[in-house]
This record gives structure tokens, sequence and C-alpha cells, in this order.
């Protein structure tokens, strides 16, 4: 699995923590910044990592700066992208289990290395199960395509 990574000024601590942890485990990865001394603001870094994933350069991404909630907001106006903010276990599941995101986001200011650094672990092992959550999904991208209308729950 090819894996896209990012940061803000805030998250390149965190963001070196994680890419020892998948170094270590072997999977393969792009950092698309920020790098040591860059001052970028989410969005540019966000954008970056997003049109990755869209683009299929690789399946998944992690983007982390203050509290992970810019950089969600900016992966998620990439069209094809989905991207949630992961900050405990539970969350970090269902993310992928229930909404198939390919980008986890997370606030460096909030989440401590070690929890970081598991959640990230668990995400990539999971996979989206085609359940009853994936007419929600079509509906997602109905929206997205347009704002059409989107059929009635059932």
């Amino acid at each position: 699995m090819k894996i896209a990574i990012g940061c803000d000024k805030l998250g390149f601590e965190l963001k070196g923590k994680i890419i020892e942890d998948l170094s270590s485990k072997g999977y393969e990865f792009e950092d698309y910044g920020s790098y040591e001394g860059q001052c970028v603001d989410y969005p540019d870094i966000g954008l970056k990592v997003a049109k990755s994933i869209a683009e299929g350069k690789q399946e998944r991404g992690i983007l982390i700066c203050g509290t992970g909630i810019g950089m969600a907001i900016t992966a998620n106006k990439v069209k094809g992208v989905f991207a949630a903010v992961c900050h405990d276990i539970y969350s970090t599941r269902r993310s992928i289990l229930s909404n198939n995101i390919q980008i986890m986001c997370m606030g460096a200011l909030v989440i401590g290395f070690g929890t970081a650094v598991s959640l990230v672990e668990e995400w990539l092992k999971l996979e989206f199960q085609n359940s009853a959550s994936a007419i929600k999904i079509e509906k997602i991208k109905v929206i997205e395509s347009g704002y059409a209308e989107v059929r009635k729950c059932r």
C-alpha cells in the first residue's frame, strides 16, 4: 500500500514519529511536506496530499495540523476524496469500515505520539466493509457531483 503524508508546521514533529513507524514496518510512502523550518499553511499541504489520492498516486493519506480539522476540511474539497479526523480508536475504525475514507487527519495539539502511531497502525490494517453504509457513501458522491437530489432512506 502506498501512503501520502503531510503536515503543517504544527504537525511536523508528529509526522516524523509516524514516518519512523511507517519506515520500520516497510510501508511505502511519499512525504508532501512541510519540512523542517518551513512555514506552510495547512490548505497547501492538504491539497497536495488529497490530489495525490484523487489521482491514484497513493491509496491512503495521513494529514496532520494543530487539530486535524483544517486538514480534513481541505482534503474533503477535492472531488472523490473522503477524509476524517481520527483521534480515538472507535472513530478511526469507523472512518474506514463505515465511511471508506482515504485520508486520516490528526491534530498534533490534540493527540500524543503513542496514540497517533497506534491509530495509524490500526487504520492501515482495515478495509471498507461493503455494508449498509455503502448506500450512504453513494449518496455523498451524488451530492458531491452537483447537489442532485438523492433517493430516500430505506
